[in-house]
């Protein structure tokens, strides 16, 4: 089922933005924890790796994005440390190194990223010690996790993609960021978990891609009092976001993370739509931009 949601709406560009996990904390089965892909040139690149992202590349791998094969997932990239983001980690780590990832994996991100990797190792130390030793055939590099804490500028640059990253607000989180991945054909701006900001407008200008978190403002209004103070600080609402999209000018808006609480994907449009005339679609894990 999930395999047959995979689907491409950009045609042929060597660039595409494969979503893993569109989900938010609530355990919905169709929705994996939140987990995005920008391939180029059959190199994948993820920005974070909520629960199920191992599965979720297995998934799109089988359905044609070869790049997505496990052991292909090398380079990852990590908005902030909240926990539906940052789950998947250990099973990013490992489950690669199982399926035959030569080389550690390469971790960018805020503040504490190092910290996080360095405890899961340590947890796992005994399950790298019987893979290792203990007579499994394995290759003695892929176990490992380097985790590079950067500030915000560019973060990362390889012969495929340029990624900067730039602060967002996300309530207490002292450094919460967005991510901006330009190709030789495409720019893509992902905002993260993130409250209103002009960052997300300067970084996407015109973009190719934005892709934002956001939440039904109608159905915001039946929260109760504690929720929406939290969700206020926290997060986009569909008005705001169609503000943020009319000046960001992206020549595609995708919704993701998004926070239904009843309404459905085209209400979501529906509300976005109401301020902005731009193209927009609300993803579904596994879909191809």
């Amino acid at each position: 089922m999930w395999i047959s949601l995979l689907l491409t709406v950009s045609g042929f560009a060597e660039t595409k933005l494969v979503m893993l996990g569109t989900g938010t904390p609530n355990a919905d089965p169709e929705r994996s924890g939140p987990a995005v892909a920008v391939v180029v040139d059959g190199s994948a690149y993820l920005v974070d790796f909520g629960p199920g992202v191992v599965r979720r590349a297995s998934a799109a791998a089988r359905a044609g994005e070869k790049a997505l094969t496990p052991k292909n997932l090398r380079i990852a990239f990590v908005t902030h440390l909240h926990s539906d983001h940052t789950t998947g980690l250990p099973d990013l780590i490992f489950s690669p190194w199982v399926l035959e990832r030569a080389e550690p994996l390469q971790i960018y991100g805020p503040p504490g990223i190092g910290e996080m990797t360095r405890h899961i190792l340590a947890a796992y130390k005994e399950d790298i010690e019987i893979r290792l030793h203990g007579g499994e055939p394995s290759n003695k590099k892929g176990w490992n996790a380097i985790a590079h804490e950067a500030k915000p500028g560019v973060v990362y640059k390889d012969e495929n993609v340029t990624v900067s990253a730039f602060s967002v607000p996300h309530g207490e989180w002292k450094n919460a960021y967005g991510y901006a991945f330009q190709t030789k054909d495409r720019r893509i701006v992902i905002s993260g978990d993130t409250s209103p900001t002009d960052a997300v407008v300067k970084a996407c200008d015109g973009c190719d891609v934005l892709v934002h978190e956001v939440y039904s403002t109608e159905k915001f209004a039946g929260r109760t009092a504690d929720w929406k103070k939290y969700h206020a600080h926290y997060h986009t609402s569909t008005k705001q976001l169609a503000e943020i999209a009319a000046k960001a000018k992206p020549k595609l808006l995708v919704l993701y993370h998004q926070l239904y609480w009843g309404a459905s994907d085209e209400d979501l449009l529906s509300e976005i739509r109401a301020g902005y005339k731009g193209e927009v679609v609300s993803a579904r894990d596994l879909g191809v931009y």
